[in-house]
């Protein structure tokens, strides 16, 4: 009752502090007076009958006096407790720590991106439980292409290695602008799609899965069955060329030419052509306070923004090689650090030298270094602009220079040059979701 009668009076002095100017003589003399007898008495320790007393005597003055600020309406309570709880929300997002998802692979296996896990049509499928189960666990969202009538399937390819898709606008929760993939099956002839989010894996050679693996696992069962299938189509001219639309980001006018491939299976109508789970990224929280205080460590989780990369590095661009890779948009992107200013970085696959040594502070430099499975090791191809075969890149005295685990698929420090230090946001800290052996502690 004690503790009530505190309240109470705290909530007294919150009305005499706002409205004491507009209070009339009567008003404000109840008020004041009530509370002082409250307070009188809490400060004499009595019962708990007296102070329920003065307390519903006080409760009659304040609701005589207190306006807008006592009694307060339900919906204005929740108004004000979720407009503070996002002042404080805000301000531990930006100052302190802040959650991030992280979409793609080239930090895997460290970090994974977006992942899929392929249901065949021909097997079962986790139940309508499972796949809520699935979606609360690992954040799996089930994608699922439906024949529209029965016949063999086939599909376009821009190449072996990719999938012939059309860049178009989605939304992610139903509401929030986005881009995706859409790709389109045929089913004797007619069309079925299948869309995905912009940044899930695409093209041979993604480590982690894309959707190529996911149709070559469907239909073929193996890349190499695959690549024998194309070969056998290829030399007996049946893979036909024709134009699809798919949009003048991805090919000049909007338009490309793909081949049509038959995928050697026929399908009923209403049955899944494809169906699978994308699971969701890593999404972890990025400690924000610690680089006010201490400078990045070589070998750490690196997060960082993207948006002034190219005006940035262009200046510093190294002699003699093309135009560098720029990147499409501000974004937050993580890497890890592998260059601070005056460092001499250069590639020696599959080792990544700093300063003509093997590079040391994290253990996915050594994994890199030694192609511990899964790792792959460290490359550079000759069109990494900043760091091509056997070139060497030193690191300017206002930015650094960062890396993808996964190096081999990784658009990184490489391909667009340095990350200016005005832009570094922080390292991560701790991965809270999917529900997987990797979360706790980021590495």
């Amino acid at each position: 009752m004690r503790q009530n009668a505190a309240n109470w009076l705290e909530l007294a002095q919150k009305v005499w502090s706002l409205r004491r100017d507009v209070l009339s003589a009567d008003e404000a003399a109840a008020l004041q007076g009530r509370r002082g007898e409250l307070d009188r008495l809490l400060q004499e320790r009595a019962d708990a009958g007296k102070l329920k007393l003065a307390i519903e005597s006080l409760e009659g003055a304040l609701r005589a006096a207190g306006g807008a600020v006592y009694p307060k309406t339900s919906l204005t309570e929740n108004v004000e407790f979720f407009l503070v709880a996002a002042i404080v929300i805000l301000g531990i997002r930006t100052y302190f720590v802040q959650p991030f998802k992280i979409p793609t692979n080239s930090m895997w296996p460290t970090y994974y991106g977006m992942t899929a896990e392929n249901l065949p049509p021909d097997r079962p499928a986790p139940s309508l439980v499972g796949e809520i189960f699935r979606f609360a666990a690992f954040g799996a969202v089930r994608h699922t292409a439906v024949a529209p009538k029965a016949g063999a399937v086939s599909a376009a390819f821009f190449s072996r290695d990719q999938m012939a898709f059309t860049k178009k606008s989605g939304h992610t929760w139903l509401v929030f602008p986005t881009d995706v993939r859409e790709y389109t099956f045929y089913v004797d002839g007619e069309p079925t799609t299948v869309e995905v989010p912009w940044d899930f894996s695409s093209g041979a050679n993604e480590n982690a899965g894309s959707f190529e693996d996911l149709v070559i696992d469907t239909y073929f069962g193996s890349r190499a069955a695959f690549e024998a299938a194309w070969d056998r189509l290829a030399a007996a001219h049946q893979l036909v060329q024709q134009a699809v639309v798919s949009d003048a980001t991805i090919r000049p006018n909007g338009v490309s030419y793909a081949y049509m491939m038959p995928l050697g299976r026929t399908v009923a109508a209403n049955t899944p052509v494809i169906r699978f789970d994308i699971l969701t990224g890593d999404q972890l929280f990025v400690d924000r306070f610690s680089y006010h205080f201490m400078r990045p460590k070589v070998g750490q989780g690196f997060v960082f923004r993207t948006g002034n990369i190219y005006d940035y590095s262009y200046p510093r661009k190294p002699a003699g090689v093309g135009e560098i890779y720029q990147i499409p948009k501000d974004d937050y992107y993580i890497k890890r650090l592998v260059g601070t200013p005056g460092d001499v970085i250069t590639i020696r696959p599959p080792q990544l030298l700093r300063n003509g040594r093997p590079i040391t502070g994290a253990e996915a430099f050594d994994l890199n270094a030694n192609t511990v499975a899964p790792y792959t090791g460290y490359t550079n191809p000759p069109m990494a602009t900043f760091l091509p075969a056997g070139g060497a890149v030193t690191v300017p005295s206002d930015g650094f220079f960062a890396m993808g685990d996964n190096s081999s698929n990784s658009a990184d420090g490489r391909y667009w040059g340095f990350v200016p230090a005005a832009d570094v946001v922080g390292r991560p800290l701790f991965i809270y979701f999917p529900f997987t052996r990797r979360w706790g502690p980021a590495r």
